[in-house]
């Protein structure tokens, strides 16, 4: 029998999971609390009320379409920090707030594995969080993102973090083109994070639909990874795919390479109760 793994993201100073249920959730980002649709918290919440400077209303999906009701006290973007690391938090039209807190074990996990003078690719690298652990820690970061928006974002938390100067490339890019590009030119990383979309389109109209392109995604991987690499981290949002799905793909991309898979849920544990809730599944290869 094939065992998954649950990875759990504990609060921290800047962020926490206050309570949850009833489908929605209550998050403290910072100073500022808010409170979002959450359709796997199936329960009911252990407050029978919330009190929160913001919610996000309406809208079906990851996609957007909803709105944000805000407290005038809530101001467009604000600092945050992960360790050394700081960033910025703000409420975008896509339900979420610039970042994805659930990742933070994911970015621990990296992190210890990030060696200075190491290679470390993230795609769809978004506002840089994990891009500058990486760099943090001393690695050198090729940074990736279909969006010029999040690319420059993810540029001024790195003068957040005083990183500004720190070995990253910056690119403006869609996914799939550049890792074919960089396999024909014989490119090696020692550590890769994939946390690619649902749906996305690239910088000239490349539609990325993860059903369709996550094989062809974690094979080119798997090409770009140096004889000495040491992970290769796959997260994935959509409900419908099976953490033992993205593991049998790992498997089979990773045969002969040595070293171990495992996948499984990602989760956040609320602060009220210790209930763990579920937002993403993982699966990640390590030497």
């Amino acid at each position: 029998m094939t065992g998954l793994s649950v990875l759990i993201t504990e609060g921290w100073e800047d962020y926490a999971l206050l309570d949850s249920g009833a489908g929605r959730k209550l998050e403290r980002y910072g100073p500022y609390r808010f409170i979002r649709p959450e359709a796997q918290a199936l329960w009911q919440p252990a407050a029978a009320e919330w009190q929160a400077d913001g919610e996000f209303v309406g809208g079906s999906d990851e996609e957007g379409g909803g709105r944000w009701n805000l407290e005038p006290n809530v101001p467009a973007r604000w600092p945050i920090s992960r360790g050394p690391v700081r960033f910025h938090a703000t409420n975008t039209p896509f339900r979420h707030l610039g970042f994805f807190p659930d990742m933070g074990a994911q970015w621990d996990w990296m992190r210890a594995r990030a060696t200075p003078g190491s290679r470390i690719l993230n795609m769809f690298g978004y506002t840089g969080v994990a891009s500058l652990i990486a760099a943090e820690a001393g690695a050198q970061v090729t940074h990736v993102d279909a969006s010029k928006k999040a690319v420059a974002s993810a540029r001024e938390n790195a003068g957040l973090s005083g990183l500004a100067e720190a070995p990253v490339r910056w690119l403006v890019d869609d996914a799939l083109k550049f890792m074919r590009r960089e396999v024909r030119r014989g490119s090696r990383y020692h550590g890769i994070l994939l946390d690619p979309p649902k749906y996305g389109r690239g910088p000239d109209g490349e539609i990325w639909q993860l059903e369709r392109d996550l094989p062809e995604l974690v094979h080119l991987a798997r090409q770009l990874l140096a004889d000495e690499g040491s992970f290769l981290i796959l997260t994935v949002y959509a409900i419908r795919m099976s953490a033992l799905a993205i593991k049998a793909l790992m498997d089979e991309a990773m045969s002969g390479a040595g070293g171990s898979v495992e996948a499984g849920d990602m989760a956040i544990r609320e602060a009220t109760r210790g209930l763990l809730l579920p937002t993403a599944i993982f699966s990640r290869w390590s030497r």
